[in-house]
């Protein structure tokens, strides 16, 4: 296969997850940063010193094009690397370095705001400052994904061992609006620490300090931040004793379904990121994990930030004198 007809078949959306629209404007969009990386990294590699006019030297087995080609693809389908290589007649290396290359690129391109075509949030404080601004109620969730064990008689192995789901995990948590659009997602930790813990250490208890304004939606995990902020956190309400009353029972019931449901819309959101392979179970190096975790969801948020935001209807009442027959 020709590298033309590899390309034309990989940038089809079933192996990228994006359409192709979409991927045009991701070359565009990366084309600026990678050449700057690449000559920021020949730069340190000559000690500051051009010894070739611009342009010249090796040139690249993979061009640009491809080279942002294979990452999405890569991220869509883990497809192996020596797989993609062999749809290019290249070498596997060549594949493993441009997707080494653009992985770092689309995850710091952020998350793409509903609305706001342009404008990305790539750290806590902007969304917080996002949510503030716009009236948001916040919706936060921990996820877990499957990783590569680490070697036997090495320190903190015990760490990545989740004790939800009795394997070895990276947790990472999403952020999403009412509506299950991706706003953030980060706070990578080995599966062990608690979600609370997770989310904490990125200074959540701070951003809802100086955003009083900002609600949130959560679920049990984050019961302390509820306690602390109980004006701002909303959490799942506490089960009432065995010998409570059978009406308290009911209301708890009704209560936490009630909960549930504004809550749910995370949820929704961390399984888009779950269609993507690399998230079902990573079989990279866990130091890649955090990367390519927020490129995927960045490429999601790209695609939610396009579905129309819906508006409730007004509870207004209307006065008698405007009914007519």
């Amino acid at each position: 296969m020709t590298k033309k007809w590899a390309r034309a078949a990989l940038s089809h959306p079933a192996f990228t997850g994006v359409s192709r629209a979409h991927l045009g404007g991701l070359i565009e969009e990366l084309a600026g940063p990678w050449q700057a990386r690449r000559e920021s990294a020949l730069h340190q590699r000559r000690g500051g010193k051009r010894h070739r006019a611009a342009g010249a030297g090796r040139k690249h087995e993979l061009v640009f094009t491809d080279r942002v080609l294979v990452a999405p693809v890569h991220l869509r389908t883990q497809l192996p690397h020596a797989a993609l290589a062999e749809l290019y007649g290249v070498g596997r290396s060549t594949v493993t370095e441009a997707i080494g290359e653009i992985r770092p690129l689309l995850a710091d391109r952020g998350f793409a705001v509903p609305d706001q075509p342009g404008l990305r949030l790539r750290t806590l404080a902007d969304v917080f400052a996002y949510a503030d601004a716009e009236g948001v109620t916040l919706r936060i969730d921990g996820t877990e994904t499957q990783v590569r064990r680490p070697k036997a008689h090495q320190p903190g192995r015990c760490a990545f061992v989740s004790g939800k789901k009795k394997q070895n995990t990276m947790k990472t948590t999403t952020i999403s609006d009412g509506q299950g659009r991706t706003l953030w997602s980060g706070a990578d930790r080995p599966g062990r620490m608690h979600d609370q813990t997770a989310m904490r250490t990125e200074g959540i208890a701070e951003q809802f300090r100086l955003h009083p304004d900002v609600r949130a939606e959560v679920d049990e995990g984050y019961r302390g931040l509820a306690n602390e902020f109980p004006e701002q956190v909303s959490a799942p309400p506490k089960k009432p004793k065995e010998d409570a009353p059978l009406g308290d029972h009911y209301a708890w019931r009704a209560q936490r379904r009630r909960q549930s449901s504004a809550r749910i819309c995370v949820e929704h959101a961390n399984a888009e990121h779950k269609q993507w392979r690399p998230l079902q179970r990573f079989l990279g190096r866990r130091e890649h994990y955090p990367a390519t975790h927020r490129a995927v969801a960045g490429l999601v948020s790209d695609r939610a930030a396009q579905r129309p935001t819906r508006r409730k209807p007004s509870t207004e009442l209307v006065p008698v004198s405007l009914i007519t027959c």
